[in-house]
C-alpha cells in the first residue's frame, strides 16, 4: 500500500477528467436520492468527497482505497468495508492489479431517506441519544460471510436492474442497517451509527496537523478541510503566519532531523517516506537547504 501511494495526487473535478477515469457507473436511486452506487474506476484517481449531509458505506471489491477525514485515514484493502459518518473525506482509489482496475460499491444514507424509509420512526441505533460523537469520523468492519453474501447480491442486481424497484432498494437498505447493528463490531459501529448525521466540529490547526506527514498536496489538504484551495490557503496564512508549502516543508524537516538522530536503524530513504517526501533526492535537497549539510553528514555528525 504505501508504495502505491507515492506519487499519487489529486486531479480536482474536471468532469471530462473524471468521465476519462470511469470505466462504469451505475447507481439505483430512492425519492429522488442515489442510494447504492457503483462504480468502476481506472486507478490510480483521487477526488474529495464531502458529506456534510449524508453518512456512506463503501465496499471495495477490487483494488485499493485510502479514505481521508479530518482527523484519521484508513487503508482499505479488496473486500474491505468501511462506514463514515457524516463529514468531509479525501478517497484515494488505487490498484496493485495488472489492469489498474478499482471497483466498489457506496451505499449513501440520508437522514430524509431513512425517515421515509422507517415512516418516521427511526431504530433507535439510528439515535445518538447520548448526544456525544465519536472521535473518529470511520470506522473499517470486517468483511464477515453475511456482508460478503449482501454485497454479492448487490452485484447481481447492478447486472440485473430490471429487477430492481422501490421496495426492494427499501429491503436492502434495511438489511444492511441490521447487518451493521448486528455486525461483531457493534459496540464501535453503535457509536458512529447513533450519530451518522451530527458533524463534529475539528479546529482548522488540528486537521493541518493530523495530515502533516502524509503523502498529500495542499489542493488535497484544503479538500479535507472543506474548503477551497484559495480559501484554504488565506486561512493556512492566518493560523500559521506562513504559507502551507514552508510551514509543512518545515515540520517535515524537522520530524527528518529528530529521526536522524535516532538509533532505531531506520535508513534515510525509511525517514524520507516517514516525513512525506516523495524520494530520497527531493528530501536530501531540501534537507540541505535547511540545515546546509546533507541527512548523511547530519546523521554522521550526531552519532559521531
Amino acid at each position: 500500500m504505501k508504495e502505491i501511494l507515492k506519487g499519487i495526487t489529486i486531479f480536482g473535478d474536471s468532469l471530462i477528467f473524471y468521465r476519462l477515469m470511469i470505466i462504469d457507473h451505475k447507481t439505483f436511486d430512492l425519492h429522488g436520492k442515489m442510494v447504492f452506487e457503483k462504480a468502476i474506476i481506472k486507478a490510480p484517481f483521487s477526488k474529495p468527497n464531502p458529506m456534510p449531509d449524508e453518512a456512506c458505506f463503501l465496499y471495495v471489491r477490487k483494488g485499493l482505497g485510502v479514505t481521508y477525514s479530518e482527523n484519521d485515514f484508513s487503508e482499505i484493502s479488496e473486500n474491505e468495508c468501511i462506514l463514515m459518518k457524516c463529514g468531509s473525506y479525501l478517497n484515494k482509489m488505487l490498484s496493485d492489479r495488472s489492469d489498474g482496475i478499482y471497483e466498489a460499491i457506496a451505499v449513501h444514507f440520508y437522514p430524509e431517506t431513512l425517515q421515509q424509509v422507517y415512516q418516521g420512526d427511526l431504530p433507535e441505533f439510528l439515535k445518538n441519544s447520548s448526544g456525544k460523537l465519536p472521535d473518529k469520523p470511520a470506522a473499517k468492519i470486517e468483511n464477515d460471510d453475511l456482508f460478503q453474501k449482501f454485497f454479492d447480491g448487490i452485484f447481481f442486481y447492478f447486472s440485473n436492474p430490471e429487477l430492481v424497484n422501490e421496495e426492494l432498494v427499501i429491503l436492502k437498505l434495511k438489511e444492511l442497517l441490521l447487518l451493521l447493528e448486528n455486525t461483531k463490531e457493534s459496540d464501535k459501529l453503535h457509536h458512529i451509527l447513533s450519530a451518522l448525521f451530527s458533524q463534529k466540529s475539528y479546529s482548522f490547526r488540528s486537521i493541518v496537523q493530523a495530515h502533516l506527514f502524509e503523502a498529500l498536496s495542499i489542493q488535497e489538504l484544503a479538500a479535507i478541510s472543506g474548503q477551497s484551495l484559495s480559501g484554504f490557503k488565506r486561512k493556512f496564512a492566518e493560523v500559521f503566519e506562513k504559507s502551507p508549502a514552508k510551514y509543512i516543508r518545515e515540520q517535515r524537516l524537522k520530524k527528518a532531523a529528530e529521526l536522524l538522530t535516532a538509533r532505531d536503524g531506520r535508513s534515510i530513504s525509511d525517514i524520507a517516506y516517514e516525513c512525506a517526501f516523495s524520494d530520497v533526492a527531493s528530501f536530501s535537497n531540501c534537507f540541505k537547504k535547511q540545515f546546509k549539510q546533507t541527512p548523511s553528514q547530519y546523521r554522521d555528525g550526531i552519532m559521531g
